[in-house]
C-alpha cells in the first residue's frame, strides 16, 4: 500500500498489483472506499458525502496522475508519485 495524497483528513491511498478497474482507496476517519478514478464514484465503501465530494474534485484535478500511477504500480515497475493535496 502507498500514500498518494492526504488532505482534509482524508488519505488517499492505493495497492500494489491491485485490480481493474483503475480505483484509489479513500479513508475518512472509520469509513473507508474505493472510488473509480475515471468516473469517481464509489465502487465499494463508503466516505461522508462532504468528503466524496472533496475527492471527486481531487480526482478530476489530478486524473492522469492518478491513472499514471495505477498503471505503473500494477504493469511497470510499482514506482509511484506522490500527489498535491486539495488546498
Amino acid at each position: 500500500m502507498a500514500e498518494i495524497s492526504r488532505f482534509y483528513g482524508i488519505i488517499i491511498y492505493m495497492y500494489f498489483k491491485d485490480h481493474i478497474p483503475a480505483h484509489l482507496h479513500a479513508k475518512y476517519a472509520e469509513d473507508n472506499a474505493k472510488i473509480d478514478i475515471n468516473t469517481g464514484e464509489i465502487i465499494d465503501g463508503y466516505i461522508p458525502n462532504k468528503q466524496l465530494k472533496l475527492i471527486q474534485a481531487w480526482v478530476e484535478i489530478h486524473k492522469d496522475e492518478l491513472l499514471a500511477n495505477f498503471i505503473s504500480m500494477n504493469e511497470n515497475n510499482g514506482e509511484f508519485k506522490k500527489i498535491n493535496p486539495l488546498i
